[in-house]
């Protein structure tokens, strides 16, 4: 295949999907896994051949393990990888379950270090490839998110750490924060809760999933030689400390 490629985890819909959509406009074959079928699978026809889709829970070693290898005997190397795949169960901790915070460390980090861990193999021999985390601003804390909060900041930390494994290999680490984007999720909060929301934003606005796919593109650009191991924020300039 001439066409570099990318897996996008978490890209059956929202900034999964617009992350996926971009890449293909930038020529990429785009490598699509979801544990949602229909809409992964929905997707994969509007690619019109540029993409394929997997079905995968990435918080399983052994589903994981399976992916990779299929992947390596269909298409050789793995030029992009972007962990999106996340999950939230937000509760303040006195009432929040140890499962809910099991399942979201589970998914949102082991799931992006098992991914990692897989691609990092592979790039380090191949010496090349990108490694794109999402995070998230609430990294920095947010109210009742005590297990995605964690979680996050777990990403930013392991994307610091691949950065200085992975970096003599040729392969660049970096992660994107995103704020209040509009999606699926931000859709169904309450009108006067969004409304709070986004008073609290310095730009009085929310994001798109395309704001995020840009910066996106922009870390996959053969041109962004010489970034690893940061994290960019595309929240409105909420990560500078505005609140409500």
């Amino acid at each position: 295949m001439d066409k570099p490629n990318a897996i996008i985890t978490g890209a059956a819909k929202g900034i999964g999907k617009a992350i996926a959509k971009r890449l293909k406009k930038e020529g990429f074959f785009c490598i699509l896994i979801d544990v949602d079928q229909e809409n992964g699978k929905e997707l994969t026809k509007e690619f019109e051949g540029s993409a394929k889709f997997f079905n995968c829970d990435i918080s399983s070693e052994k589903e994981v393990n399976l992916l990779f290898e299929e992947l390596l005997h269909e298409y050789g190397k793995i030029d992009v990888l972007v962990n999106n795949a996340g999950i939230i169960r937000d509760n303040v901790i006195w009432k929040m379950p140890v499962e809910d915070f099991d399942k979201v460390l589970d998914v949102n980090l082991k799931g992006t270090w098992l991914m990692c861990k897989m691609a990092g193999e592979i790039m380090r021999k191949q010496s090349s490839g990108r490694i794109i985390n999402i995070t998230s601003r609430a990294w920095l804390g947010n109210r009742g998110q005590s297990n995605y909060a964690a979680s996050k900041a777990g990403v930013v930390g392991l994307t610091r750490v691949l950065a200085l494994e992975l970096g003599k290999y040729g392969v660049l680490v970096n992660a994107v924060a995103p704020g209040l984007i509009l999606t699926d999720l931000t859709q169904k909060l309450p009108q006067n809760v969004l409304e709070k929301l986004i008073e609290a934003q310095p730009t009085k606005s929310m994001g798109k999933p395309e704001d995020i796919a840009n910066v996106v593109a922009f870390l996959c650009d053969e041109k962004t030689q010489f970034i690893t191991g940061q994290t960019i924020y595309v929240d409105g300039g909420k990560s500078i400390g505005a609140g409500i």
